[in-house]
């Protein structure tokens, strides 16, 4: 007897219905699983016998097929055991054969339990999507299935269980969101606590009000990893869309937390310097999402930038043009969304004092041109804003005042990109930074005055047309922190001071 039942497979970030297809038939008793296994599939067999073994359920002693269609991709991981064994278990007779509507999803311990899988998230939308009425998955997984609605997702703590699920001994109802509320609370360093620097916080919320990437430089102990560690206290709240986006690909990746439903707060990814390119953009025979992805509607902070190796920054130049990052393999071409907020920190040369207004630098000016050189001229091209963090004085640092708290900049980022939400509704970019070149002239009318110091400042400086566009999407998200929709003189000024770093440690 041949049966059918349906289950889910992760490709990347993509998702695609995967038919598990079991046939029994006359012959030597064998146990052959075809349609482009991986081994960890292919291991299934034991799992899925001694399952059914130690939940006393009888494994048919005959020769069993199963298929897993589409046969021209690549099944990975162990997610196949539960329906695997539930297909077996059809054609056998042992359980109802109409499972059209029913998707199932799991790996088997050897004893019957279910254990939990990466991506079920993605999963669950997938088989919500494709029309699907009810979803049997890990108990496990239960608070990232929750998210979804429209379809009766159904934990299942073993395989016992779930077959007094099916014979209607037991009654398990669908899960709700509202039965597992967030309960997880984010802790951030707050900005009150940083002595000084006001030039260089007044910089921050400008990049965190329009999304725009942001080079700090300055020497030792000034205070720049201490700013972008508390960027995340500011960040805009996140929309519902950007938390199942960034839910999503941390639910692929593995790095979920247990018991989270959603992620609400923006990610902050701080990889160390020693990181591989494909630690950055994703790795694998299937690639698995990197740290530029996993920073998706958040952060990607790079503290030490000239210690990278030059492939890992190189890496992310087109990501940061395009908010994905494409990758080939063998198995298939992936692309995964990585729309961040750049920041990176780093000494203006290798003792970390050029420049600096009381100690003197100990290096020569080819160790200094050698070290700045390590940032190539089209990365740093790509960071709207370059800020100098000078040492802090014995005055602001002997202060007891308080300065500003995060809650009070987070106020005016929130207003400020609420702008930008109805300015761009019904388009795919979410901020200033995200503007196409087309969309600058649509929504960035400057003064005549505000034009003609951009055309004198575009010819003295002899910038690049990129570095044009990003001078006026910058000066475009100071207009609207002061909540003006003309950009006037001062905030295309304001845009320009935040790019001038380059003039005098790059020579460009």
């Amino acid at each position: 007897m041949v049966s059918k039942l349906y289950s889910i497979g992760v490709f990347g970030i993509e998702t695609f219905t995967v038919e598990v297809e079991a046939d029994i038939s006359v012959g030597i008793p064998a146990f052959d699983i075809v349609g482009l296994p991986d081994t960890a599939v292919k291991e299934s067999r034991g799992r899925v016998k001694s399952a059914a073994k130690n939940c006393g359920l009888s494994f048919p002693v005959s020769r069993v097929t199963v298929n897993l269609a589409p046969a021209d991709i690549k099944k990975e991981g162990a997610i196949y055991d539960l329906p695997v064994l539930m297909s077996v278990l059809s054609a056998a007779g042992e359980i109802p054969l109409n499972l059209e509507d029913t998707v199932f999803i799991g790996e088997l311990s050897l004893t019957g339990e279910l254990r939990p899988v990466r991506g079920l998230l993605a999963m669950a939308i997938h088989a919500k999507n494709c029309g699907f009425k009810r979803f049997f998955v890990p108990a496990g997984n239960i608070a990232e299935a929750s998210a979804v609605s429209g379809i009766d997702i159904i934990p299942i703590n073993d395989l016992a269980e779930l077959m007094e699920v099916l014979s209607g001994k037991k009654d398990i109802p669908p899960v709700k969101p509202e039965d597992y509320p967030d309960t997880a609370t984010e802790t951030y360093l707050d900005f009150a606590d940083v002595k000084g620097q006001h030039a260089a916080k007044s910089a921050i919320e400008t990049a965190a009000a329009g999304g725009h990437n942001i080079l700090l430089i300055g020497p030792p102990g000034s205070g720049k990893s201490m700013l972008a560690k508390r960027i995340p206290s500011i960040l805009p709240e996140m929309t519902f869309d950007e938390q199942i986006e960034t839910t999503k690909i941390h639910s692929i990746a593995g790095v979920l937390p247990s018991g989270i439903r959603l992620i609400r707060h923006r990610p902050f990814r701080a990889p160390h310097h020693t990181i591989s390119p494909a630690g950055l953009s994703g790795g694998g025979t299937v690639p698995r999402p990197g740290e530029i992805s996993l920073a998706h509607n958040g952060v990607l902070f790079l503290d030490e930038l000239p210690e990278f190796s030059r492939q890992a920054l190189e890496i992310l130049r087109q990501p940061l043009e395009d908010g994905k990052v494409n990758i080939t393999r063998v198995a298939g071409s992936l692309s995964y969304d990585c729309s961040f907020m750049l920041v990176a920190a780093m000494n203006p040369c290798p003792c970390g004092y050029f420049g600096h207004p009381t100690k003197q630098c100990t290096c020569s000016p080819r160790a200094v041109a050698n070290y700045l050189g390590r940032i190539s001229g089209p990365m740093l091209d790509r960071m709207d804003l370059h800020i100098e963090v000078p040492p802090v004085d014995f005055d602001s640092l002997s202060d007891s005042a308080r300065g500003e708290s995060s809650a009070v900049i987070r106020e005016r980022i929130n207003r400020a990109r609420k702008i930008q939400q109805q300015r761009f509704d019904g388009t795919d970019v979410s901020c200033n930074a995200r503007m196409s070149s087309k969309m600058l002239d649509l929504y960035c009318p400057m003064t005549d005055d505000a034009k003609a110091i951009l055309k004198s400042a575009f010819e003295r400086l002899d910038m690049s047309a990129r570095t044009y566009d990003r001078i006026l999407k910058v000066a475009r998200t100071v207009a609207d922190i002061d909540n003006s929709e003309i950009i006037s003189s001062a905030h295309i000024l304001q845009a320009i001071r935040f790019r001038s770093l380059d003039r005098k440690y790059w020579n460009r």
